[in-house]
């Protein structure tokens, strides 16, 4: 009897997009990694699931090398970057619909695929830092807390973009005396190879040093403040702040504040585990949510796109533990 395949996992963050054809009985028949992000509010939609499409194509040929039949695929499950609103995931499960990849589609923001790739059943809450920040929560009978996350106009403040550039804002002031001494205004620089916060401005502005770039001033915010600077401090702080109140609130409203469920933290950010922070979340959390367990997810997203497709096909637990095995034992497409 030739293989098939159930679930099209999807896991299409801001810069890398993950894809793996799953079996029903949970085994991995294919893992394709393709090295581009997912933008529809900057490409439109039907360009960018064009690229997605192009490492989806890749992942059913491997899977057919395998001899796996791919033309009749029970779900898609995708989580997907930029998917921030409920009629934005609408507009892209229609987008992915035409495909025609399987018979039904689900598309979710990619923190669900963080917080179902950090957990045995799907209880619990994510805070995602990594270029931006999210945090997501969900119930075994499908109720969810979300936040629609766009930056400053959604109330966010925070990820490695945003903290970055609090980073500049702060050093910039300090060197022309509008705000308080930091030592960032020497060791922005200083990383940059440029000799000071006008020359840092002045680079970054014209393109000497490309904008893509800039997320480098987050892990020089982190040592500056391990170092001690008071204004790195509050930075990091503040950080640690924002992901425990969007957790409690998630939280609150899914009526978990009063129970032992996990609050997991992933993304690039928060996955570093720097001490400072990874303490004042901690701490944070004891206070605002005592019967909270917060960890760190290291299994990948896909996993969790996976899983959520499985969710919806119901899956046995035998099926669902051997992919999560694949992913967590270090098997290949991990």
């Amino acid at each position: 009897m030739g293989l098939s395949a159930s679930v099209l996992a999807i896991d299409a963050g801001n810069s890398k997009t993950d894809v793996a054809v799953v079996g029903p009985d949970g085994s991995v028949l294919a893992a394709v990694r393709g090295h581009h992000g997912f933008h529809p509010p900057r490409e439109g939609i039907e360009p960018a699931v064009d690229r997605l499409a192009a490492t989806v194509e890749q992942a059913f040929a491997a899977a057919r090398e395998r001899g796996a039949a791919t033309d009749s695929v029970a779900h898609v499950s995708a989580c997907l970057a930029n998917a921030d609103l409920p009629v934005e995931e609408e507009e892209l499960s229609a987008a992915l619909g035409t495909r025609g990849w399987a018979r039904s589609v689900t598309v979710r923001n990619d923190t669900f695929a963080v917080l179902r790739a950090g957990l045995d059943e799907p209880r619990g809450v994510a805070v995602v830092c990594g270029a931006g920040i999210n945090c997501a929560g969900m119930l075994p009978d499908g109720r969810t807390a979300r936040f629609p996350a766009i930056g400053k106009m959604s109330g966010d403040w925070g990820g490695g973009l945003g903290m970055a550039e609090e980073a500049l804002w702060y050093a910039a002031r300090a060197e022309d005396g509008r705000g308080e001494p930091t030592a960032l205004a020497r060791t922005l620089p200083e990383h940059y190879g440029v000799e000071s916060m006008p020359a840092l401005i002045e680079a970054l502005h014209r393109g000497r040093i490309p904008a893509e770039r800039t997320h480098e001033a987050t892990p020089v915010l982190f040592a500056t403040s391990a170092a001690g600077d008071p204004v790195a401090r509050y930075l990091v702080r503040r950080l640690g702040q924002e992901v425990v109140a969007m957790a409690t609130v998630a939280l609150t409203r899914l009526g978990l504040l009063d129970e032992e469920v996990p609050v997991l933290l992933g993304g690039s950010v928060l996955a570093a585990r720097h001490p400072e922070l990874d303490g004042h979340i901690t701490t944070l959390l004891a206070a605002k949510a005592p019967k909270a367990l917060p960890q760190v997810v290291t299994a990948p997203p896909v996993l969790g796109a996976a899983l959520l497709g499985f969710d919806h096909t119901g899956a046995p637990a035998e099926a669902r533990a051997r992919l999560r095995e694949h992913y967590t034992s270090g098997g290949p497409g991990n």
